[in-house]
C-alpha cells in the first residue's frame, strides 16, 4: 500500500497541477500524510530549475500551515480523547511532567523534527497537545521547514539532476549530522 501511495505521489509531480499537488502534499504531510513533499519537490525542481525557489517557498508555506493544523489537532482533539484515558489509567501526572519537559525544549524539538527525517506530524500534534507557545512553534517551524526545503531546492538549482541521487539517498543523514553539530555547538557554548 505504501508503494502505491508513493507511486501516486510521484505521478503528481509530472502533471500540470504539480504546484497544487506539492502544496497539498506539503500541507498534509505536516499533520497526517506519510509521504514527505521532497518526492514532489525534487522532480519538479529538476524539470524547471528556474522555479526552484518558488517551489521551496510554496513547500515551506504550506508545510507550516499544515503544521498549524497538526498543532490544532493536538490542542483540540487531545483534550477530549486522550486526557480522560490518561486520567483513567493514572498517567495524567506523568503526562504533565512530559508536557513541562517538552515545552522547555519545544523550539529545539520542533526545529530538529522540521529538518530531519523524524515525522514532523508527530511533533506538530505533540506541540498542540502540550500547549507549546504557538508563536514559538510557528517561528521554529518556518525556520526548520524553510531550511530543509530551500536546501533541497538550492542544491538542485546549483547542481541539477546529478545531485538528485545524492539527495534522495543521503538527505536525512546530512540533516541529522547538521542538527547534531548545531545542538552540540549550542550545548558546548552553554557549558563553557
Amino acid at each position: 500500500m505504501l508503494r502505491r501511495l508513493y507511486d501516486w505521489t510521484m505521478s503528481l509531480a509530472s502533471g500540470r497541477h504539480a504546484p497544487a499537488a506539492l502544496g497539498a502534499v506539503s500541507f498534509a504531510e505536516s499533520s497526517f500524510f506519510p509521504i514527505p513533499p521532497d518526492i514532489l519537490l525534487i522532480p519538479m525542481v529538476i524539470a524547471q530549475r528556474s522555479k526552484a525557489f518558488a517551489y521551496a517557498t510554496l513547500c515551506t508555506a504550506t508545510s507550516v500551515l499544515g503544521g498549524a493544523a497538526g498543532y490544532a489537532i493536538g490542542a483540540f482533539l487531545f483534550l477530549q480523547l486522550a486526557e480522560p484515558i490518561l486520567a483513567f489509567y493514572g498517567y495524567l501526572d506523568k503526562f504533565e511532567t512530559f508536557r513541562g519537559n517538552f515545552n522547555e525544549y519545544g523550539a529545539w524539538i520542533v526545529f530538529i523534527a522540521g529538518v530531519t527525517p523524524f515525522p514532523y506530524k508527530v511533533i506538530t500534534i505533540a506541540s498542540g497537545a502540550t500547549g507549546l507557545s504557538l508563536p514559538v512553534f510557528m517561528v521554529a517551524s518556518v525556520l526548520a521547514r524553510g531550511l530543509r526545503f530551500f536546501a533541497v531546492a538550492g542544491l538542485l538549482y546549483l547542481f541539477g539532476p546529478p545531485i538528485r541521487t545524492f539527495i534522495e539517498q543521503r538527505l536525512g543523514l546530512m540533516f541529522t549530522i547538521f542538527v547534531i553539530g548545531l545542538v552540540g555547538g549550542f550545548a558546548l557554548i552553554r557549558f563553557l
